[in-house]
């Protein structure tokens, strides 16, 4: 909570929802008649069906739009309802951040009716395939690699369930970690990276040598030579997962 509550003010600016992503999380979602946002932030990606928003951070909650689902504060391991309130659940870029993973998957799976549906990402792909973390900022991956959540574990707690690779477009309107694949000048922007927790938390200091490295090579042109292959792509698979499982 604490940790939002801090670096959840640069959300509004840097991270609205993209529709390319959106489609893709409603599909998994289904036909659900009621849907529970667990870990819902500023109300991102949910659908028209949406019942109850669960956030602990209250910075985060002032930031949902009007006329949006009510927002109860609390955790993913507490969850304030009862057994199979809902038809889904779903948790977006939020079980990292969680305190006890296991307790909030069975939370999860106890009020869902149908269906569970995470949005995460595989951290052995990340770490391969994102430029930014691999050639740059390894200090930003180390931080990732202590709070990573494996998919198979993750479904493993969820008690199965598949993955669907979520391709990310080169023109992504919401600013989390890989958005700006395409777009390396962005990482330079304090107002970018303060919109991406794996950045921010790491730190400006940690970051600065990196972030150098990379300014210089934008600016020489190296770069776009080393990374011209990814100028002609439309979207990108850079590890982000959707978790899907039925009860």
């Amino acid at each position: 909570m604490a940790l939002y509550d801090a670096l959840g003010a640069a959300y509004a600016r840097t991270r609205q929802p993209d529709p390319r992503i959106a489609a893709q999380i409603h599909a998994a979602v289904g036909d659900a008649t009621d849907v529970l946002n667990v870990g819902a932030g500023g109300g991102s990606y949910e659908p028209p069906r949406t019942v109850l928003a669960v956030e602990p951070s209250q910075v985060m909650i002032s930031q949902r739009p009007a006329g949006g689902a009510p927002a109860v504060r609390a955790v993913a391991e507490h969850l304030p309802l009862r057994d199979g309130a809902v038809d889904a659940v779903m948790a977006l870029l939020t079980v990292r951040h969680w305190v006890d993973l296991a307790a909030g998957i069975r939370e999860l799976r106890r009020v869902a009716r149908r269906r569970v549906v995470v949005l995460t990402w595989d951290q052995r792909i990340f770490r391969e395939r994102f430029w930014l973390v691999r050639d740059y900022l390894p200090e930003a991956a180390a931080f990732d690699d202590s709070r990573a959540v494996p998919t198979d574990r993750l479904i493993d707690l969820l008690g199965g369930g598949r993955q669907e690779p979520v391709r990310i477009p080169h023109d992504c309107v919401d600013g989390f970690g890989a958005a700006y694949w395409r777009r390396p000048h962005a990482y330079l922007d304090p107002q970018v990276r303060a919109g991406i927790s794996m950045l921010a938390q790491t730190g400006d200091d940690a970051l600065a040598p990196g972030l150098t490295r990379l300014a210089d090579d934008l600016a020489a042109g190296r770069w776009h030579t080393r990374h011209a292959e990814l100028l002609g792509l439309e979207a990108m698979d850079v590890g982000y997962r959707l978790i899907v499982a039925d009860h």
